[in-house]
């Protein structure tokens, strides 16, 4: 049977293909078509998809679309004459795409793909929480879910046993953990839906300072984790902006305009609303460890690619083991919805074992061999060395220790918004430059963004505090003491961005100011290629972590064909690419024809 999941119109649409059970395939929109977030039908994934599979879509048993857009409708028709005359503009300009598409789903499923079957319709944190349970590897799981909002719901708590999930409780918007992150998110000035990692990521040069400002006057947040927000301090539910003038008078001025100046302001915003979304996601942990009494933890949503808040959660051991779906967010939700329609509705049995080992490691993308990587190289007369399977873990090590950054194109990408070895660039974790080196003439992003580590799964607990595995780059840990280096007393009196630049440990360049890593745990059996290239890194200059960054510059998504991995390192300060068995000497390349759009685009011309 032959099952597709869709997600779409909102951000990060997708489609997967689970037959009889497995994950075939899996994969964003935006791969495709090139637009980061693309919300769009995902025509091409889904093509992808079926391809993959070698499928038509009369093959097809089921399609299962992610949410229920008559209730979200509903929801949206509701808040809006709750909020009237407020929003009124901005409803009526969303309506056509309402009355013209998003209303009709299954007509327009229908018509896409010519396909006259069964379309059912999982509730959008039915989804979320279906991809977190199904693909994992417990028999028996709690279910935690937290994003913006679907129809109604934002936050929602389920547990799972065996092949069913049984929904216990949920938050409702206008009250969002999703939301409130994304308001400080906006306030700072960074793009909602898509910058929240940059807040993540620039709390710890803050200090907590407006953290009880937020709990007394912003949230009341209960002991159970549930929570009410003052929606005197926000705009969003009337459409407009996030932030009301209550909220910049609290905070003491308008939003950043973005792209301006980081200050120690929007650090501490950043830190504060860091620390009050790790209490709440504590407290909902305790709150469904105690409701229901599993040893295990599931998350998704896009909350939960708050890797520091789920790092929290692992460390204060309120449960034995979490399992983090590695495409949270919606794109997650075209796998959900598929798994639902297969486990949740039809009642197919479900082996915990096999569930895990079918995510393949999130690989689950378009994949290139040789062949065709070679005939690329070919057409474009693109001068390269081919090198045998055992010439290319060590040759790459070497590279990688002469604080060279590569370009890493390898199998099938990767499904979610983390690169883990197949579509990612790599560098020296020891090297003290190359966290702004790839910041800024790789990925011509922000520098005070950090870099994560891959390390090998069998020696992560020599270089960081976590014994389990953290395989989708979805836990933060801190580094070990014995790694680490004690700053003087002029560094610690350092503030915000100063202290980017202070060596903190033995792999500075994946050590954030706070001496903590987002890690990727490295299996052999899960992506051997990649295992024995950090291996070989290891053997050779005693260090089994390296850079792993995704393979993309800021405002693209990931590469995902050869082509895009080309032109990609040929527009960057890239040294080396290897696609396959092919590597690829920047020096020994002719330029680009010129490309007056892109480097204006970053600033380069």
């Amino acid at each position: 049977m032959n099952i597709l999941g869709i997600s779409a119109y909102y951000h990060d649409s997708a489609a997967c293909l689970v037959r009889d059970g497995e994950i075939i395939a899996a994969a964003q929109e935006e791969r495709f078509t090139r637009k980061k977030h693309d919300a769009s039908f995902p025509r091409r994934a889904i093509e992808y998809c079926l391809a993959e599979a070698g499928l038509s879509a009369a093959d097809l048993d089921i399609v299962a679309f992610y949410e229920k857009p008559f209730l979200k409708f509903e929801r949206i028709l509701e808040t809006v004459l709750a909020y009237a005359p407020l929003g009124i503009r901005s409803f009526v300009k969303a309506m056509p795409v309402w009355i013209k598409q998003k209303l009709w789903i299954k007509d327009l499923i229908q018509k896409e793909l010519g396909f006259e079957g069964r379309v059912i319709f999982p509730e959008h944190h039915q989804a979320h929480a279906a991809s977190a349970f199904f693909p994992s590897p417990f028999e028996e799981a709690a279910i935690l879910t937290m994003d913006g909002v679907g129809e109604w719901t934002t936050s929602s708590l389920a547990v799972g046993t065996g092949n069913k999930m049984e929904m216990l409780s949920e938050i409702r918007f206008p009250h969002s953990l999703g939301l409130l992150y994304s308001a400080f998110t906006y306030y700072t000035g960074f793009k909602v839906n898509s910058g929240e990692y940059k807040v993540m990521g620039l709390a710890p040069y803050g200090e907590p300072k407006y953290k009880e400002v937020i709990l007394s006057k912003l949230m009341d947040l209960k002991e159970d984790g549930s929570f009410k927000l003052n929606l005197e301090y926000f705009n969003y539910p009337a459409g407009l902006t996030m932030t009301s003038e209550k909220f910049h008078k609290l905070f003491g001025g308008p939003p950043r305009r973005p792209e301006s100046r980081l200050t120690q302001r929007e650090m501490d915003l950043a830190r504060s609303i860091q620390d009050v979304v790790e209490e709440v996601m504590l407290r909902m942990a305790r709150f469904a460890r105690k409701k229901t009494g599993k040893p295990n933890l599931c998350l998704a949503g896009g909350v939960a690619l708050n890797c520091v808040g789920n790092g929290k959660i692992l460390k204060e051991k309120i449960f034995d083991r979490i399992w983090i779906q590695p495409a949270a967010g919606d794109a997650g939700g075209a796998m959900g919805a598929a798994l639902f329609a297969w486990h949740q509705v039809l009642g197919k049995p479900r082996d915990a074992k096999a569930a895990a080992e079918g995510m393949r490691g999130s690989y689950l993308g378009p994949r290139f061999d040789n062949q065709a990587i070679e005939k690329y190289l070919e057409e474009k007369n693109i001068p390269f060395t081919r090198l045998n399977d055992d010439q290319l873990p060590a040759t790459i090590a070497d590279l990688i220790a002469r604080e060279k950054v590569i370009g890493w194109f390898q199998g099938r990408m990767e499904f979610g918004p983390r690169a883990l070895g197949a579509r990612s660039i790599l560098g020296d974790a020891r090297s003290p430059k190359m966290q702004e080196i790839m910041n800024l003439k790789i990925k011509f992003r922000e520098s005070f963004r950090p870099f994560a580590p891959s390390v090998t799964l069998e020696k992560v607990g020599d270089y960081f505090e976590m014994a389990g595995e953290s395989p989708y780059m979805l836990l933060v840990a801190p580094v070990r003491a014995d790694r680490c280096r004690a700053m003087s007393d002029k560094e610690r009196g350092l503030f915000g961005i100063e202290k980017l630049n202070v060596i903190r440990s033995s792999i500075p360049a994946v050590t954030h100011v706070d001496y903590s890593a987002r890690i990727q745990t490295v299996d052999e059996k899960t992506h051997p290629l990649y295992h024995r290239l950090i291996k070989a890194f290891d053997e050779k200059y005693g260090c089994p972590v390296i850079i792993n960054t995704s393979f993309n510059v800021r405002g693209e998504p990931l590469v995902c064909t050869p082509e895009e991995a080309y032109t990609c390192f040929m527009r960057t300060e890239m040294d080396y690419l290897v696609a396959g068995n092919f590597l690829i000497d920047k020096k020994d390349q002719k330029p680009l024809e010129s490309d007056e759009d892109w480097t204006k685009k970053f600033g380069l011309d």
